[in-house]
């Protein structure tokens, strides 16, 4: 790799991302993504430990992409609600950038079942929580807005991103290419275990944000968009 960045974790997920940006997921594969970096595709599995891996590394560096602002930032009105439109904004900036990937941030599984996409790092979570409930609203209406908001992100922007040409079905299984036939056990993975010791607000409401009513959530959401469109329509 004479004259270029020297092969990394690192390196080989920013080029990964920016090839499927490019050209679409499905036209991803190991072999293709090892000739665009100037090596051999068996010598991505020394940094990435196969398919699963590289999505999940594509899904983090692409979520890596929002910022949540610290209280100081929003001004003199700086509610919740000013806080969600930020957020909104942020995550809709990401989604329309990187349009071929927002399907796999929201779809590809989280590191646990209550971090909805597309707020799907702990960190980012936590930081979404706790900029809640720093601007006033109780643990228990922060995790229902956390609920109904990703809710509403998701839908909105996946039909986004699908008015802009992504493929919003499950991706093709084309990555696994190189020849490996054993994964290795000591390359850097997604952990399902998390560590909730550095993120405070998360580990006091694991149990309400871990909680899930589908047909009820439905049914609330369902029932507001009809209060705002009977309101909005009887003007």
């Amino acid at each position: 790799m004479t004259g270029r960045e020297p092969l990394s974790r690192a390196a080989i997920l920013r080029t990964a991302v920016a090839y499927a940006d490019e050209h679409g997921l499905t036209a991803l594969t190991m072999r293709k993504l090892g000739q665009v970096l100037g090596v051999e595709a068996m010598s991505l599995y020394h940094h990435v430990n196969g398919r699963e891996d590289l999505l999940e590394g594509m899904v983090a560096e692409v979520v890596a992409n929002v910022r949540l602002p610290a209280a100081e930032r929003l001004g003199p009105a700086d509610g919740w609600q000013a806080f969600l439109l930020h957020v909104a904004h942020e995550v809709r900036t990401v989604a329309t950038a990187h349009p071929n990937l927002f399907p796999l941030m929201a779809t590809h599984p989280p590191a646990a079942p209550w971090l909805r996409p597309p707020l799907r790092s702990l960190q980012l979570v936590e930081d979404f929580l706790g900029g809640l409930v720093s601007r006033g609203l109780p643990d228990e209406a922060a995790v229902e807005v956390y609920k109904v908001f990703t809710s509403f992100l998701l839908g909105h922007l996946l039909l986004e991103v699908s008015q802009l040409g992504a493929d919003s079905g499950p991706p093709d299984e084309p990555l696994d290419e190189g020849g490996a036939a054993v994964a290795r056990d000591d390359v850097p993975r997604n952990d399902t275990r998390l560590d909730l010791d550095t993120t405070p607000t998360v580990l006091r409401l694991q149990g309400p944000l871990a909680t899930h009513d589908a047909a009820a959530e439905f049914e609330r959401s369902l029932e507001a968009l009809l209060d705002r469109l009977d309101r909005e329509l009887s003007q």
